[in-house]
């Protein structure tokens, strides 16, 4: 099987590609990423060998056309995924996010290949605090930043080509996912860190807002559950009862750096700060029979720490420019 993976330098799909060289060594995997401050060329590096990496944008028509057209499956991973940077300049979200999988879906459609598309539970918007409901694949959509908004107009997309032109498409919305290769502007490496720098950890707000947390590699087993599974045309929801306030995950992280759970320091909320996420993924454990591995968020936060531990020359470079546009920003 051939393999385009769209982003396959960034975060999420950076480990996908990893698992897929790992367990499937009968695929050929090609990655197609703009590398942008989001995706890194040194997250493939252990696999450089083994995998194609064209440098190019998704929004590239003639490019996306040639790579697909030597395909048999496309992962569409690559997003402009940053709420804070949508708020700041929503431009090259709606660009990468809208017009990019316009691009990767007229070029599937043409050459009859089948196409999986990622997307978020931010599509949703958010749960009260205290609503014991959970996003389903028929919760409504109602997105809150221009970054969730050009995600839900994504999975849009996806839907009417396959219902219009018949394209062989899945969707999966999921929840948090954390592990390694994951940039350290997002909430648990930027904790992680800046305690291996002894710093302490910043808590926005009251630290109350509510993610259901998955390891990146439960998230990329349930993708390729849903490939060679799933049901064309098909929405499921990925997500590992993972549950936990922002105070938890800083407390929890302190726990691990043996240090007091109140070591922490309180700064400005993010500005339209979404209060809990929550999926309710029924339909994709009992459909398709995934289970995920990282059951105990606390293991799984302990092998996260020590990834990002092992692997200071990856994340380094990127710090000091990261904690001073958060310092702008009283964060």
């Amino acid at each position: 099987m051939r393999v385009l993976v769209t982003g396959g330098a960034g975060f999420i799909g950076s480990n996908f590609v990893h698992q897929t060289v790992r367990e499937r060594p009968d695929v050929q995997v090609t990655v197609l990423d703009a590398l942008t401050y989001a995706g890194d060329r040194e997250s493939l590096a252990p696999v450089a060998d083994k995998i194609t990496l064209v440098e190019g944008s998704i929004t590239d028509v003639a490019l996306v056309d040639s790579l697909v057209a030597d395909s048999d499956l496309v992962v569409h991973f690559a997003a402009e995924s940053h709420n804070d940077n949508s708020l700041n300049d929503p431009t090259p979200f709606v660009q990468t996010n809208l017009i990019g999988t316009f691009v990767l879906l007229e070029a599937v459609r043409k050459h009859d290949v089948r196409f999986h598309h990622i997307s978020t539970d931010e599509v949703y918007g958010d749960l009260e605090l205290d609503d014991p409901a959970k996003f389903t694949p028929t919760t409504p959509y109602n997105p809150s930043s221009p970054y969730s908004s050009t995600k839900a107009g994504s999975d849009l997309l996806v839907r009417a080509w396959v219902r219009s032109f018949g394209v062989k498409a899945t969707i999966s919305n999921c929840s948090n996912n954390y592990g390694p290769y994951q940039h350290i502007e997002k909430f648990i490496p930027r904790q992680i860190t800046n305690l291996i720098d002894g710093v302490r950890p910043k808590l926005y707000g009251a630290g109350q807002n509510v993610r259901d947390w998955i390891h990146v590699e439960d998230h990329n087993s349930a993708v390729w559950a849903i490939i060679e599974k799933g049901r064309i045309g098909e929405t499921y929801l990925i997500g590992a009862d993972g549950e936990k306030n922002n105070l938890e995950v800083v407390e929890t992280l302190l726990e691990i750096f043996g240090l007091d759970r109140t070591d922490f320091e309180h700064v400005n909320d993010r500005p339209g700060h979404d209060l809990r996420y929550a999926i309710d993924a029924t339909k994709l454990r009992d459909e398709l029979g995934w289970t995920p591995k990282y059951t105990d968020f606390r293991s799984g936060l302990e092998a996260t720490v020590d990834w990002y531990k092992a692997n200071e020359a990856w994340w380094r470079p990127a710090k000091q420019a990261t904690e001073a546009k958060y310092a702008a920003q009283g964060q």
